[in-house]
């Protein structure tokens, strides 16, 4: 069995793959592993691509468009390795980004899951919003990360460069144990796309491992290649999710209270699009909640499914104040200062 697999999700990504599939066939090029492209039913010449130019990377394809979640969960049932790596078609890795994680991992086999050090490609001296020294939630399940709080990310001065444990790694360039993968029931499909490594990340939680971060190795990530932050769509898939995520994996005893509140919170958000003559995000609020409500039958059949024996110890794990309150109210802009 391969060590290690590195599979990449590529959908109508021809120039990503142009752009950043030659420093992930040089940097991961050793006998332990092997670099794999999991196509969604792409209608570019990608494919061509890879094959004329990268003959030595596997190519997997789906029958079609799955999202993030899909398409990798329908990939990996197809690859066998002791690690998956899911990494983003627009992530430039670099030299030895893979064997400071795998070392890791490889000493503690609580660690089922692990990130490296994220910076944004376009401007090196910062962490990236996507997964930056590795992630947490808030009590109302609002994602930041060492380095990112919000929107505001942090320049990088070494000051997140130990080996952490946190809450959540980035699915831009996620490490996990292909038998924790699939013990966790792996990414939920239903979320299509965004915060599926999020949710899956708290079941793993759930199930006593535990999940790093490992700044020793280093990724440039584009980000929002797919959906950028001005989409609707992207609106719509992070407040339905986040409150799919939230209704899966919260402790019956926090459960009401907090999707009370949330709900109330996104009422407020959904108002401010209002209130700026934002009516396409606004909807987008809306369609979230019909979404969450049209579902909820399902979501309950799920959340009797998750393990919950370690529940004490995951929400520990949680912050438990407001990162909006803190940021907004607080002017606190700095994980070091939380």
């Amino acid at each position: 069995m391969t060590k290690t697999a590195v599979v990449i999700l590529n959908w109508n990504g021809k120039d990503y793959l142009e752009k950043f599939l030659p420093s992930v066939t040089m940097f991961s090029n050793d006998e332990n592993t092997k670099v794999i492209v999991a196509d969604n039913a792409s209608s570019d010449d990608s494919i061509a691509f890879i094959k004329e130019k990268y003959p030595q990377v596997e190519i997997i394809k789906n029958d079609k468009n799955h999202g993030f979640a899909g398409g990798y969960n329908k990939a990996l049932e197809r690859v066998e390795a002791e690690y998956f790596v899911l990494l983003n078609s627009d992530v430039e890795v670099t030299k030895n980004w893979i064997s400071p994680i795998i070392d890791l991992m490889d000493s503690n086999k609580k660690i089922a899951a692990c990130q490296p050090k994220i910076k944004a490609y376009y401007n090196k001296t910062l962490f990236e919003h996507a997964g930056a020294a590795g992630g947490y939630i808030d009590k109302f399940g609002y994602p930041f990360c060492r380095g990112r709080i919000l929107d505001k990310l942090e320049v990088d001065n070494g000051q997140y460069d130990q080996a952490k444990q946190v809450f959540w790694a980035t699915g831009a360039c996620l490490f996990v144990r292909s038998d924790v993968y699939k013990q966790s029931g792996g990414l939920d499909e239903d979320f299509f796309a965004h915060m599926e490594e999020i949710d899956m990340c708290w079941r793993i939680n759930n199930l006593g491992y535990e999940i790093y971060c490992e700044p020793k190795s280093v990724v440039y990530h584009v980000g929002g290649g797919t959906l950028n932050k001005s989409n609707p769509m992207k609106t719509y898939l992070n407040f339905r999710n986040n409150l799919y995520m939230l209704y899966k994996n919260l402790p019956n005893d926090k459960l009401k209270s907090i999707m009370f509140k949330r709900k109330i919170l996104d009422g407020i958000a959904g108002l401010k699009f209002l209130l700026s003559f934002d009516f396409k995000h606004f909807t987008s609020v809306l369609k979230a909640h019909k979404s969450y409500y049209a579902e909820l039958k399902k979501l309950k059949s799920k959340r009797k499914n998750i393990s919950r024996e370690n529940n004490e110890t995951t929400y520990s794990l949680i912050h438990n104040k407001s990162i909006v309150w803190q940021y907004f109210a607080k002017k606190i802009d700095r994980f070091s200062e939380l």
